[in-house]
């Protein structure tokens, strides 16, 4: 999925961390994006399912807003 990252702009998001974290919500019936982003920062499962490092940041909740209207 490397040909689908922008070089202009900010910076994004992966395309396989929203895919994946679809599948994590609904696995774990987390309630909401935000509830979803708030776990993201403290449960290590998570990440690693993402295959995020402990230093990266969590994207914000609107990241799915932004892309879903695409």
């Amino acid at each position: 999925m490397d040909e689908m990252y922008s070089e202009v702009g900010r910076p994004s998001i992966p395309p396989e961390w929203l895919l994946k974290s679809i599948v994590l919500m609904a696995l774990f019936s987390v309630r909401s994006e935000r509830a979803y982003c708030d776990r993201l920062d403290y449960d290590l499962m998570f990440r690693f399912f993402l295959d995020m490092n402990m230093i990266d940041e969590s994207f914000d909740p609107s990241t799915f807003a932004k892309n879903a209207s695409g």
